[in-house]
């Protein structure tokens, strides 16, 4: 659930639709927060246009969540 502590980046971290066990396509997003300052903690399939993301809570003060550094790769154009 989303209650669940997050413990670590995401690191190259390809988003399936669930269910899907084909080849990977253009479109299916590939999230990365493996480098310093990453906090990006978990990511969840909504729809091809919509992504839960679950952000890591900062190092020093884990009541806070202040910033959003991640990358993207493999998007389709219009996506």
């Amino acid at each position: 659930g989303s209650d669940d502590i997050i413990a670590g980046n995401v690191s190259k971290f390809t988003v399936l639709p669930p269910g899907y066990c084909g080849q990977l396509k253009k479109g299916h997003l590939i999230f990365d927060a493996c480098f310093e300052s990453g906090n990006l903690g978990r990511v969840d399939h909504i729809t091809d246009f919509e992504y839960d993301l679950f952000i890591r809570p900062d190092t020093c003060n884990p009541r806070f969540r202040v910033w959003f550094n991640f990358t993207v790769e493999n998007v389709k154009e219009s996506q």
